[in-house]
């Protein structure tokens, strides 16, 4: 029994976690599929990209809200369940850390969505806001420092998840948080690394396009040839 709960908290963080948001919401604000134009992509860059503001802070707040809600839901359902491992046992911060993770998984490939989503960012971001609200918004903020400072979403997205792990380092170290976060923090940096590879390639080469560069609905991209 316990085990299907740690079973179901990973299945729900996954569908949770897949529902597109910014498939749904480009939809609705101009009745476009958003996959069609800019990156191809559902995240919110490619929504402020193609739709503007009003969209991308809809899609942003939903797609943290996955995250969040994953982990909360897997703090309810397993709550004082363990399963026994050596000295200790699997609990509650494991399931969370599990279902915080398969939210991120199914932002990037949704199930809902032909397995083609966004980069996993606001996601990871909801569940460490949910788990450890100092990492996830000092991770946050650098983020949109970085983003805003540089104009590359991509750079930003990379910084921040990236100094939400180093954060974590000393409280796991000094002030005794639990190492589960630590642990779900660098498989969401290395994840979501991964996932903008093409990203980094070209910040390498010069050739990123920035944030603020918008993608004509006739699919046809300002900046022809840079793409997300």
């Amino acid at each position: 029994m316990v085990v299907f709960k740690f079973v179901l908290v990973a299945l729900l963080g996954y569908l949770i976690g897949s529902i597109p948001w910014g498939l749904i919401i480009s939809r609705q604000f101009a009745r476009v599929d958003i996959r069609k134009y800019g990156s191809g992509r559902t995240g919110g860059t490619n929504v402020y990209r193609t739709l503007g503001r009003k969209a991308f802070f809809a899609v942003v707040l939903l797609d943290i809200a996955k995250g969040a809600v994953s982990v909360a839901l897997a703090a309810f359902i397993v709550s004082g369940d363990i399963i026994p491992l050596g000295g200790s046992g699997l609990g509650s911060v494991f399931a969370q850390t599990l279902a915080g993770m398969a939210a991120v998984a199914g932002h990037i490939w949704p199930v809902y969505a032909g397995f083609k989503g966004g980069r996993g960012v606001a996601t990871f971001f909801g569940a460490l806001i949910a788990m450890c609200p100092l990492a996830g918004l000092f991770g946050g903020a650098l983020l949109i420092v970085v983003a805003l400072l540089t104009k590359y979403a991509s750079l930003g997205s990379i910084t921040g998840i990236v100094g939400a792990y180093a954060i974590l380092v000393p409280l796991t170290l000094i002030y005794g948080y639990p190492l589960e976060y630590l642990i779900f923090a660098l498989a969401g940096t290395v994840l979501i690394t991964l996932v903008h590879r093409d990203n980094i390639k070209r910040l390498v080469a010069g050739n990123e396009r920035r944030f603020n560069v918008r993608v004509k609905l006739n699919g046809e991209d300002r900046e022809p040839g840079n793409r997300e």
